[in-house]
């Protein structure tokens, strides 16, 4: 093992396939140090036992207002305070009470009661890009709208407004530092209107839950808001597009999905696990910590590298085997509150995209497929297809 402490780098050149880093960093072992764009030299996991050891450790935080807390890409401006009142960025025991209030709406019972509206919110979709006609950009047309659609059902926000968020959330993942307060000022804006006009929605009965009662103020509740419509639309949208892709590139996994759809959840388990677009997750150690023969120190920082530790599973797609306790929702307490509503997404979105256009293909070279490479989100701004 070299004493060389490489430049970190998430970049991938297949939008589907691993960073084109990780066989570089694998070498290195499952644990160790990188170089970040600020200077700092955070460690780095990469060895699947070792990555689900280290979310589930009590020893390590996700407050992102800590003194050398890593972070993979550069934000603009001063970190939002905002996101002390959200899940992702908070410790048990404010975490365990904030995930508390959200996770019944999130529950297999809660996601199976809305798959009858996202069955029909799929098939809207896919008769407007029918009728539209071929060719398509199936990110705009299909894989966008779906999860947006779904996540403002769910939450009770306006759909009418979902240009606004999406493109706020596109400005986020470009380190638009302007686009997380944007998206907070919207959502308080929001539930100040509901709290005058109640509706139906997630937003709605926190307000008479936990906002009236006092267990949330105004703009904490905004905040919860806005990462859940971020996380709502942005990672299944990514996640259709790649998927598709990524079996439309390779005929022979294709043909199984085609050929049973019974095969399809399985699929989207085994899909989930070889893309694994969101690349890394960050954490600061709080006390000192042995992993892979190395001791993280109190208060050094750590990123998860999701994406290199699930290929040491294999680096194939086989989705006849899926290989589950993959860490594409994370691990541990933070592990996606989204991910029944995402798989239920996805494999509505599969089942019936494949059956209704059998013909299904890229309408350009792989190579020419516009994508957004960064190390918060892989995926393509747009996916042109043809049938």
């Amino acid at each position: 093992m070299t004493d060389t402490i490489p430049d970190l780098s998430l970049h991938r050149s297949c939008p589907y396939g691993p960073p084109d880093q990780a066989a570089e960093l694998r070498e290195r072992g499952p644990v160790a140090r990188v170089r970040l764009f600020d200077g700092s030299t955070p460690w780095l996991v990469t060895g699947h036992a070792e990555a689900r050891a280290l979310l589930s450790d009590p020893r390590v935080s996700s407050d992102r207002s800590a003194p050398g807390f890593p972070m993979p890409v550069p934000t603009p401006g001063p970190r939002p305070s905002n996101l002390s009142a959200t899940l992702i960025a908070n410790d048990p025991p404010v975490h365990s009470r904030l995930r508390r209030m959200v996770i019944p709406s999130f529950t297999v019972r809660k996601v199976a009661a809305l798959k009858p509206k996202i069955e029909a919110i799929v098939t809207e979709r896919l008769d407007a890009m029918l009728a539209a006609g071929s060719p398509a950009d199936l990110m705009a047309d299909f894989a966008l709208p779906v999860p947006s659609r779904v996540i403002c059902e769910l939450l009770g926000v306006p759909y009418e407004d979902h240009e606004f968020f999406e493109e706020q959330s596109r400005r986020r993942l470009d380190a638009d530092g302007q686009a997380i307060q944007n998206l907070i000022k919207y959502l308080h804006d929001l539930v100040g209107r509901k709290i005058d006009n109640p509706g139906d929605g997630l937003l709605d009965d926190l307000i008479a839950e936990q906002l009236r009662e006092g267990a949330l103020d105004h703009t904490e509740l905004a905040t919860m808001g806005m990462v859940m419509l971020i996380a709502g639309h942005d990672t299944t949208a990514n996640m259709i597009t790649l998927g598709t892709l990524a079996l439309l590139s390779t005929p022979d996994q294709l043909a199984k999905v085609r050929a049973d759809e019974a095969a399809i959840p399985g699929a989207v388990e085994e899909l989930l696990r070889y893309l694994t677009i969101a690349g890394t997750l960050s954490r600061i150690a709080t006390d000192d910590i042995e992993l892979g023969g190395r001791t993280i120190k109190a208060g050094e920082g750590v990123l998860v590298a999701s994406a290199v530790a699930n290929r040491e599973q294999s680096d194939d797609l086989d989705v006849d085997h899926p290989l589950r306790q993959h860490l594409a929702f994370g691990f541990g307490i933070h592990q996606c509150l989204g991910q029944n509503l995402a798989r239920a997404e996805l494999e509505i979105a599969f089942t019936q995209l494949f059956r209704r256009i059998p013909t299904l293909r890229p309408a350009v070279p792989l190579d020419e497929v516009p994508r957004r490479d960064n190390a918060l989100l892989s995926g393509v701004t747009a996916l042109p297809v043809s049938w």
